[in-house]
């Protein structure tokens, strides 16, 4: 399935247009004239007007292994040249299609995702540049694909105020690596298209 262009994101009060091709937010007071996009709608959370309160501190990942270590080399330069390369307005475009590079592969065991996260966060904190949410997750998505494997890529908006995030999921559906904050954000865009609201998702934690 091909990626949609663009996705509209009604968070119940105002609309979201997310251009998946320039990585361009646009906030609207209504729905936007003339779309014809697919519309999400962002999961329920009552205003904070801004008072709501969550901790930055990030689950513990596992140690990884000497083979996701090698193999997360290429991966990341990979990344670094997909994200590099081409006019800088379709950064976006070429990012998404790497982290959905490994759609039609089988799914990633749960130690393999966090394997992976894990050994793009530690090899990706030495890196110069940003290295933020978006390229660390396209990262591990594609360092599954060179395993073999499909990763359960997520990029996703949450309200009040309005931000975007991007993130992996085990198989069960709950973040890999992600801090309590990672339940603000609704799925919008997944390996298979647009995603619905998703309720109750729990951050993944390590025994």
């Amino acid at each position: 399935m091909t990626a949609p262009a663009t996705i509209v994101v009604h968070t119940g009060h105002a609309f979201v247009l997310v251009d998946y091709r320039t990585g361009r937010a646009e906030l609207h007071a209504s729905m936007p004239a003339e779309h014809s996009d697919p519309v999400v709608d962002l999961a329920r959370r009552p205003r904070s007007w801004g008072t709501e309160e969550n901790s930055a501190v990030l689950s513990p990942l596992p140690a990884c292994g000497l083979m996701w270590r090698l193999l997360c080399v290429p991966a990341i330069a990979v990344t670094a040249v997909v994200l590099h390369t081409g006019p800088r307005r379709f950064r976006m475009r070429r990012l998404v299609a790497l982290a959905r590079l490994g759609r039609a592969l089988p799914p990633a065991p749960v130690r393999h995702v966090r394997a992976a996260v894990a050994a793009v966060h530690a090899t990706s904190a030495f890196l110069p540049g940003r290295w933020a949410c978006l390229e660390q997750s396209v990262a591990a998505a594609f360092l599954l694909a060179l395993a073999g494997r499909r990763a359960e890529w997520c990029h996703g908006v949450a309200s009040d105020p309005v931000r975007l995030h991007a993130w992996i999921v085990d198989p069960d559906g709950r973040p890999v690596g992600e801090g309590p904050d990672i339940n603000a954000f609704t799925p919008v865009l997944t390996p298979d298209g647009p995603a619905g609201p998703t309720q109750d998702t729990e951050p993944e934690t390590t025994p």
